[in-house]
């Protein structure tokens, strides 16, 4: 499985929108700091996954997540794929013991199929939003997840298509 973590807050950008010819877009921004962190572990060919929305993005959270992983799948030994960040190879880490992790090179997010999953959300549910809350803002987190998890053969990584096309509809 790949293992990965993405931050998504209530501050927002910008991004191109359309329009009726001759009028200017009104577009709300906001700059609270404010973030909520997907952890998500995907096996890329069947789609299997596991997600959590934690508070922050750390050890102690990674510790949770990795539990969370261990009992999703009790009778499985999971080679998990993380990239090098500090909390995934911090000292107080407890790795389960159906876990095994083993580490992609520096600076290779491309290496990661997950990184797909965050690049999709962020694409089709923070364009040009404002969030009143951190609530609002994991529901808008959640919806792809909770279609990724309902299709787990169909929403494989490798056919990844099928899910942005679910998300959009």
């Amino acid at each position: 499985m790949f293992q990965d973590e993405a931050g998504f807050g209530r501050i927002n950008k910008l991004k191109y929108c359309w329009c009726k010819n001759g009028i200017r877009p009104s577009v709300p921004c906001h700059h609270i700091r404010e973030y909520r962190y997907v952890y998500g572990a995907v096996e890329p060919i069947t789609g299997e996954s596991c997600f959590l929305i934690m508070p922050y993005c750390n050890t102690n959270c990674m510790n949770v997540f990795l539990h969370h992983l261990s009992l999703a799948y009790p009778k499985d030994r999971i080679i998990l794929v993380c990239d090098g960040t500090a909390w995934h190879k911090s000292h107080s880490l407890i790795i389960p013991e159906n876990i095994r992790l083993v580490f992609i090179p520096p600076y290779t997010p491309e290496m990661n199929p997950i990184e797909q999953i965050w690049k999709e959300i962020r694409k089709r549910g923070f364009k040009n939003e404002v969030f009143q809350t951190l609530n609002k803002l994991s529901i808008v987190c959640v919806l792809p997840l909770i279609i990724f998890l309902r299709l787990p053969s169909q929403a494989s990584l490798q056919g990844v298509g099928l899910l942005m096309r679910l998300i959009r509809n």
